[in-house]
């Protein structure tokens, strides 16, 4: 990816920019294929990582505030995606008995069908965007993706 030809410049862009503009050139690259890979499903890469959460609470309910945390892209919005699940049958939502404040999400059984799906769309989705990278690569890589 030659980041002087993608934005259209014959001037040279010092090194500290040009990384920067790389970084967002593949993040959005990155993106891009994997909206296209849930779009099948409905469902955007925010509600996919908030079902990957409440199936690895592993039956255990989750709340606002763990699913926030744990998220890969931090929302403001956790709760209109949670919404969205409750939608299509993905995602069940109880009052906590000892809390009433609290609020219980849990994956439904659809949604963990509906996720085993996505996961295979996803792992084939992966496979392509790192098809240029060898396992050393790839190490090399998180190495450097450690210091930030």
């Amino acid at each position: 990816m030659n980041v002087e030809e993608i934005i259209k410049t014959d001037r040279s862009i010092p090194l500290k920019s040009r990384t920067i503009i790389h970084f967002m050139l593949v993040n959005n690259k990155i993106n891009e294929e994997i909206s296209a890979v849930l779009k099948p499903y409905d469902v955007s890469l925010q509600q996919f990582n908030v079902l990957r959460i409440l199936r690895g609470q592993k039956g255990r309910p989750a709340n606002l505030s763990t699913l926030n945390e744990r998220m890969v892209t931090k929302m403001s919005n956790t709760t209109r995606l949670v919404d969205k699940l409750l939608s299509k049958g993905y995602a069940d939502r109880k009052t906590c008995p000892s809390n009433r404040r609290k609020v219980e999400i849990t994956i439904t059984k659809k949604g963990e069908e509906e996720l085993k799906k996505m996961d295979l769309a996803m792992n084939q989705a992966e496979r392509k965007i790192l098809q240029n990278f060898d396992q050393k690569e790839l190490e090399q890589l998180n190495t450097l993706f450690n210091k930030f």
